[in-house]
């Protein structure tokens, strides 16, 4: 399996950015082409992230890399050719808000995965 030479995970509180290209999508970007509302929920961040798990392991070709206290790293694999396209959830207990970034580890087009993937993950949540 090869390893993601971009930058997983998050600093002070914030997933590290999307890339300039267009196969990455997340709540915290700045460029709009880019952007998606994170996912609200409440009570408490237990519950929050058992459904998330839920949902991604409901999922084809998924398989959770890191499960911390407040963050999930998932790999999916595409279905044709089977490249990786890291997902992550960044889980802000104050804000009672889920923060992701979805992002194929290669090349530069997705043909709208990442998007569909996480406006799917959303509608399932």
């Amino acid at each position: 399996m090869a390893k993601s030479k971009k930058p997983i995970g998050f600093v002070n509180g914030k997933l590290y950015p999307c890339p300039k290209s267009p196969n990455c999508v997340s709540t915290q970007a700045i460029d709009e082409k880019q952007k998606m509302e994170p996912i609200n929920y409440s009570g408490d961040l237990k519950d929050a992230k058992a459904k998330i798990i839920g949902i991604v392991n409901s999922l084809k070709r998924s398989k959770i890399i890191t499960n911390e206290e407040n963050y999930i790293h998932v790999e999916f694999r595409t279905a044709t050719f089977r490249f990786v396209d890291d997902v992550e959830f960044l889980f802000d207990d104050k804000e009672k808000v889920i923060h992701f970034r979805s992002r194929a580890r290669m090349g530069y087009s997705d043909m709208g995965v990442n998007r569909k993937r996480m406006e799917e993950i959303t509608k399932l949540f």
